[in-house]
């Protein structure tokens, strides 16, 4: 279609603000700006996706925890996600045999919590436009940005008009293929972006809900089904049913989705590998093509900054989904900003320049602790060793809360940076492996002299 004459629009108000995304981060950030006294404008790619309909199922379910709530709590929207939200306890883990075996994620009633995306996104963006009075505009793509003026030029992809808009401040939070990142930022001198794709993709089943409406396994458990190199995982959703998800390598070695493609070779496939799940969804390779497969991919860049834009979100550290914390570090990228807007007065020359320097290695670390709990869930979940170390850590933890917090807990129960969560991770850890060599310890683990041999380490 031919592209019509350029429009420009201004905004008038006294302070504005611009997001290209009416994504999780996008539609939250809107209410903290709204809150500071923006007049906010969302540009989003998509269409609305509350006209269409959100089955579950539709994409990866999400984990919210700590972080997540602190900075919906902060603006006073926690409780209409909550609305939304299935608290999780524990994992349950699923054998070949069918045997399970829990696993508390915290202390007693610590919990993280199974929303479905496309459900909260539309609620995030109800609650941009009626709590961040927000106006978001759809089908409307950015194709090119200049940070230095505040500028982005955008497309409606129903007309092919082209037009531009400027406000004060620019947040891109449009995702790990970030338009902004694309356009303007990996065109500046000295900005640094990689892309790394990992060898594992996803294919998601919808498990339904039992004819009576009840849910099949219980929903206050995030259920996997660790095979060593490769896993299954179900989330509960409000309505009985559990979004599953396949993680396997794209191709190689014996179980790979390059070997599973006929509907033979799926019911095969879950029959022997997956028995007590294929019991309950016999009719699993009916649903196999419901939903594309799909990569995984780690974005790092830096600066998060230029000018009067900022990346905000995936479009700044994209990760893989195996510590439940993309969604979560994107808000808790949220409460940072807000922090900073507060500490420097709205200088946002000062803002975004502690915001990239401040935020990065959180990011970074992030990412790396994304990889490291693949391998937790998908193989040492399943390691007698692994698990006789979790109870150790439990233990120790209880009777010396001050001293010592399992890396999990630090990550998902608290707002302890993810760097420091890291370093203090790896730490613990290398002390546990010297306990773990100790003269039987599987029988001697919670004695007295074990506990004492922690506290000499630390």
């Amino acid at each position: 279609m031919e592209e019509k004459k350029l429009v420009v629009i201004t905004m008038k108000e006294n302070k504005s603000a611009i997001i290209v995304g009416a994504g999780l981060v996008g539609s939250l950030w809107a209410v903290y700006l709204s809150k500071a006294g923006y007049k906010v404008t969302i540009y989003e790619r998509r269409s609305d996706i509350r006209k269409a309909e959100i089955s579950a199922g539709k994409s990866i379910n999400l984990a919210l925890s700590t972080r997540g709530w602190k900075a919906l709590d902060t603006v006073n929207v926690g409780d209409e996600i909550r609305e939304i939200a299935i608290p999780m306890y524990g994992r349950t883990m699923h054998d070949v045999e069918g045997n399970l075996t829990y696993q508390p994620y915290g202390k007693e009633g610590e919990a993280i919590y199974s929303v479905s995306r496309g459900g909260v996104n539309a609620r995030m963006m109800d609650i941009a436009e009626k709590v961040g009075k927000a106006e978001i505009h759809y089908n409307v793509e950015c194709i090119d940005a200049d940070t230095k003026k505040g500028t982005v030029q955008l497309k409606r992809k129903t007309t092919g008009e082209t037009f531009e808009a400027k406000a004060d401040v620019v947040f891109a939070a449009d995702g790990a293929f970030s338009a902004v990142r694309y356009h303007a930022f990996q065109k500046l001198d000295r900005f640094n972006f990689s892309q790394q794709y990992i060898a594992d993709g996803y294919r998601e089943l919808l498990l339904p809900a039992l004819a009576n409406g009840d849910y099949p396994m219980d929903k206050n458990s995030l259920h996997i089904w660790p095979r060593g190199r490769f896993m299954l995982i179900a989330l509960a959703n409000e309505d009985g049913s559990f979004t599953c998800t396949l993680f396997m390598p794209h191709e190689g070695g014996e179980n790979a989705f390059d070997k599973v493609n006929t509907k033979e070779e799926v019911d095969s496939f879950f029959r022997t590998t997956f028995p007590d799940f294929y019991q309950m969804m016999p009719n699993v390779a009916d649903a196999w093509e419901d939903h594309p497969l799909s990569s995984l991919a780690i974005m790092r860049s830096f600066p998060w900054h230029d000018g009067k834009f900022a990346l905000m979100g995936d479009a700044a550290h994209a990760t893989v989904p195996f510590y439940g914390q993309g969604m979560n570090g994107g808000f808790e990228d949220c409460t940072v900003m807000w922090e900073l807007m507060q500490k420097h007065n709205e200088n946002w020359e000062k803002v975004f320049e502690e915001y990239s320097q401040l935020r990065k290695p959180d990011g970074d670390a992030l990412q790396d602790l994304s990889l490291y709990n693949y391998h937790v869930m998908r193989d040492f979940v399943a390691d007698p060793k692994f698990l006789l170390q979790k109870k150790i850590e439990a233990k120790f933890a209880k009777l010396y809360p001050e001293k010592w917090m399992p890396l999990y807990s630090m990550v998902t129960f608290s707002d302890i940076r993810y760097s420091v969560a890291l370093e203090t991770g790896n730490r613990q850890d290398k002390i546990m492996k010297e306990v773990l060599e100790l003269p039987n310890i599987e029988a001697n683990w919670d004695s007295e002299d074990v506990m004492n041999t922690i506290l000499e380490k630390i």
